[in-house]
């Protein structure tokens, strides 16, 4: 089992390969990652799939949607947090879970410092405060009630279906996107029974009765 020394290697490790600094700046998680060079065809070759008929087809599987937080860094700053859809259990033995983000994300430098991170799985009534954790630049945490999760200290959003409290375990390179393993320490569900809020097709949906 990998200690919180271990992880913290982890992400040391992935932090110094990217070039990104390894310790808390005055604006921790401002430095986004370059978009990478990356081309399966040659200049003078026509691209397999086009971008647009991509994420129209792609748009067909429908998700739920999360809120991925980590803890402040730096004192009197808010935590860190965005909204994910691109999460997916990973593992039972051990209790793997895994969150794509954007190589050019801004917070995730943040959560990768943090070495932690809670996955919030969003209700049928919380589309309007996913569309807050979408936006950046803004204090996403403004107005939004949360709790600590248990052992990562990460924001517990109130009113979540269910919260899953990490490790961060391993990270990996996935084209333009980063693939983040977190090892699970905790999780739970609202107390009561609560419909989960699904994307599909570009736009908010939730689960028929």
């Amino acid at each position: 089992m990998m200690g919180h020394a271990g992880m913290a290697a982890t992400v040391v490790r992935y932090l110094r390969s990217v070039g990104a600094p390894t310790t808390a700046g005055p604006r921790p998680g401002a430095e986004p990652l370059p978009r990478p060079d990356l081309r399966a065809v040659g200049d003078d070759e026509r691209a397999p799939v086009d971008p647009a008929e991509f994420r129209r087809v792609l748009g067909t599987f429908a998700t739920g949607v999360t809120v991925i937080t980590a803890p402040s860094g730096t004192p009197g700053e808010a935590p860190a947090g965005f909204a994910c859809q691109s999460f997916a259990s990973l593992s039972l033995d051990p209790p793997l879970v895994a969150f794509m983000v954007a190589r050019t994300s801004t917070t995730w430098p943040r959560i990768a410092r943090a070495g932690v991170f809670c996955v919030n799985v969003l209700g049928a009534d919380q589309g309007e405060l996913c569309r807050g954790f979408a936006v950046s630049g803004a204090d996403k945490f403004a107005g939004v009630d949360y709790s600590a999760a248990p052992l990562s200290g990460s924001p517990r959003l109130d009113g979540a279906a269910a919260w899953i409290d990490c490790a961060i375990h391993a990270v990996h390179t996935g084209g333009d996107h980063l693939i983040v393993v977190g090892r699970v320490t905790a999780l739970g569900t609202h107390a009561e029974e609560k419909k989960p809020l699904l994307f599909h097709r570009g736009r908010f949906t939730r689960l028929g009765d």
